[in-house]
């Protein structure tokens, strides 16, 4: 079975990107686009001409775009870890998952935006953020209490003149 083969259950497969934001925005308007993918190319003013051109200059606002559109719209089930890290255009589809009706999107009720990058590992967390600042914060208070108590903290008293 050769790759094009494959790419035939693919929904994204011959699908132009105007036809794609044209069938998103059809079905769900900008403000739930802006509110569930969190682009702000959808947020001021949007129009569909300015938003296919942000998308089309803006490689991962439209592979964001393609997953909205492949996992929210077409409602497939989503893909395993060695799929995802490729691109939606590129990914294989199994033959027995076919698209179901687009899931109902309610505006204000999008989850928080999860943040994901290269370099932190994906269980990083706001929460461990503010617990390493409360740590430093704790550790520079203990360093300030063990001075004597009618001295004023200077920070740059240490500081080459």
């Amino acid at each position: 079975m050769t790759i094009e083969d494959q790419q035939l259950n693919n929904p994204l497969h011959g699908l132009k990107l105007d036809t794609l934001l044209n069938e998103l925005v059809n079905h769900y308007g900008f403000e739930i686009l802006a509110e569930y993918t969190n682009i702000n190319c959808f947020k001021n003013r949007a129009t569909i001409a300015s938003s296919l051109k942000f998308l089309r200059k803006t490689e991962w606002a439209r592979e964001k775009m393609e997953r909205f559109y492949l996992y929210t719209f077409k409602n497939l089930p989503k893909a395993d870890d060695t799929q995802y890290e490729i691109t939606p255009r590129q990914r294989i589809i199994p033959a027995h998952q076919q698209p179901r009706e687009p899931k109902v999107l309610i505006r204000g009720e999008a989850p928080d935006p999860t943040v994901r990058s290269n370099n932190k590992p994906h269980s990083y967390s706001k929460t461990s953020s503010s617990q390493s600042k409360e740590h430093f914060r704790d550790k520079r208070t203990k360093n300030n209490s063990n001075k004597q108590s009618n001295e004023t903290f200077d920070p740059w008293g240490n500081s080459p003149k």
